[in-house]
């Protein structure tokens, strides 16, 4: 078991994986109490089925610096191979600014090698790595020292199984053409607006089916002093109030404490002190916005004209195509597109790039009457006018 608590320690790893095609990564994190994820643990695995896996623990080792791994990120020789990288990838952004490059996430190139949506890395290591995984340390808190054994070896396992998992998937995208599809994927994984949540914009995670201006005026309002206070604090934003408390309180719009004590969602610590004061300044300046600066939400999905025939046909052309290519039907388009298509719109993923290939051109086809659905016992087909 390679413990690295030291920066001279990291080094000399990163300087033997620079040297590699690819090293394997992981991160252990916790953030149920904080705003910004708090990294606890990092793994690592070289190459091979006795390639040398190391825990780098910046909690035992404070005074580390964690350079020499962005450094690593940055060498393009060596690629970076993750599962469901979001979450790593926001730490690494947030910490040291820097994004892994050249990036492989198994997650990703697993759904287009055909094992569905949001494949988990348990059914990886099952199906292609042929192992079980010890599940009993997956919810511990990563955050006490000493690390238990358990806990070491669980660590380590997600780091590497995945050398068995990234060369199968990466073989069979060779081996498919693949893999412009994997980096298109991958592409909006490393953009910073993925991982940077400005307070202006906060309002627009919040679900609502008003339209109302003034409505969605408090809202913004809201949601901007909630994330700008979860931030300066780092805080998770619901421990200030939810989503629902925000809603209410965008309806009532409370204007004295008396009034904001009766508010039946909010917390007990948002009805006094600097919370009690930032809401009722929120809902203030949102009542008083000019018409002109209120939010304007999306409504063009609203008021699309909807060819129900030929939305229905853009369905049965999407199961065929999904079951042609071994890629889930979601990945490829969301209902949502299908509709859009068969109302004109054209400006949509589904249309470009690999799933242009795969669903899109025909999909554009079939709304110009260029190619028919015929039923062959249990399958479709398409054929062309």
């Amino acid at each position: 078991m390679h413990t690295i608590t030291t920066t001279d320690a990291l080094a000399e790893f990163c300087e033997l994986a620079k040297a590699q095609p690819y090293v394997t990564i992981d991160t252990e994190f916790l953030r149920e109490r904080t705003y910004w994820a708090k990294l606890c643990l990092i793994q690592l695995a070289l190459p091979g089925a006795d390639g040398l896996a190391v825990l780098v623990d910046p909690i035992a080792g404070p005074e580390m610096s964690l350079e020499p791994l962005y450094d690593l990120m940055r060498h393009e020789a060596t690629v970076k191979v993750f599962h469901a990288a979001r979450q790593d990838l926001e730490i690494f952004f947030v910490e040291g600014g820097v994004f892994p490059k050249p990036l492989f996430d198994t997650q990703v190139a697993a759904m287009v090698c055909g094992f569905g949506e949001q494949v988990g890395y348990e059914t990886l290591v099952k199906k292609i790595a042929k192992a079980d995984l010890d599940k009993t340390s997956r919810f511990t808190d990563w955050s006490r020292r000493p690390l238990t054994r358990a806990q070491s070896e669980y660590a380590l396992a997600d780091v590497t199984h995945l050398r068995v998992i990234y060369e199968n998937l990466s073989a069979q995208l060779r081996k498919s053409g693949r893999i412009h599809w994997v980096e298109e994927e991958l592409a909006a994984l490393t953009e910073p607006a993925t991982y940077i949540v400005t307070p202006e914009d906060a309002w627009m995670r919040v679900k609502t089916r008003t339209t109302s201006g003034r409505f969605l005026a408090v809202v913004k309002e809201l949601a901007r002093f909630r994330e700008e206070h979860a931030q300066s604090r780092n805080i998770p934003r619901s421990r200030i109030y939810k989503d629902d408390a925000l809603l209410e309180l965008a309806s009532t719009r409370p204007t004295t404490l008396e009034e904001l004590g009766r508010a039946r969602l909010l917390l007990r610590d948002g009805r006094k002190g600097d919370i009690a004061d930032g809401i009722l300044a929120a809902v203030k300046a949102g009542t008083e916005m000019r018409p002109d600066d209120m939010p304007k939400p999306d409504t063009s999905r609203d008021q699309l004209q909807v060819n129900p025939a030929l939305a229905d046909l853009l369905r049965v052309l999407l199961k065929a195509k999904s079951e042609e290519s071994g890629v889930a039907a979601k990945l490829i388009a969301p209902t949502a597109d299908l509709d859009a298509i068969a109302a004109g719109e054209r400006d949509l993923p589904a249309l470009r790039g690999w799933r242009a290939e795969v669903f899109g051109q025909d999909a554009l086809r079939l709304c110009r009457g260029e190619i028919a659905l015929s039923a062959v016992g249990q399958s479709v087909r398409v054929v062309r006018l």
